[in-house]
């Protein structure tokens, strides 16, 4: 059977780098994607991202700008704690801003999360847009659109074969 796998795009396009999702999931859209593979830019709208993942969908990406204190354009990958245990009386949801737990939890609530959820985040930079690039993006952040796009394409072929979705940590 082939798994329903949503990718959203999250983001505020006016916030510079904060677009990074939106920017990602644009590209990524354009590329051909494995069957059942659906790529949506979500935007600002967490509401409708929480509907989207309560839709039966098996597994979900989530693409957003992630301040974690690292160099600007450095990219993340995190698979975060299984969704039964997500606390449905967690944070609230905005009406513009897109918490991931909050929308997790309203999800669980709707009818249900994914079986898998993965979030692929990128260190801003700027928060206001920068004029020279087309869509506000920091050079650092530009940089790291393409390289993210390849690690969610390599992600939906590993989840769409049901191979392991990270590759498993060798000793060091």
């Amino acid at each position: 059977m082939t798994p329903r796998i949503l990718v959203a795009g999250i983001g505020n396009i006016f916030l510079g780098d904060d677009a990074f999702g939106v920017v990602v999931a644009r590209r990524l859209a354009e590329h051909p994607l494995p069957p059942g593979v659906e790529v949506r830019d979500f935007g600002i709208r967490g509401l409708d991202l929480a509907y989207a993942l309560s839709d039966g969908c098996d597994a979900a990406i989530l693409v957003d700008a992630m301040p974690r204190g690292g160099v600007p354009g450095t990219l993340y990958l995190i698979e975060p704690d299984a969704p039964e245990a997500i606390d449905a009386a967690g944070p609230a949801l905005a009406a513009h801003s897109v918490d991931p737990m909050a929308v997790f939890a309203l999800a669980q609530t709707l009818g249900g999360c994914p079986e898998r959820l993965f979030v692929v985040g990128c260190e801003p930079g700027a928060v206001a847009p920068v004029p020279d690039d087309p869509d506000g993006l920091s050079p650092p952040v530009r940089a790291a659109v393409d390289e993210a796009v390849n690690m969610i394409e390599s992600l939906l072929v590993r989840l769409h074969d049901g191979r392991p979705a990270v590759a498993p940590q060798g000793p060091a």
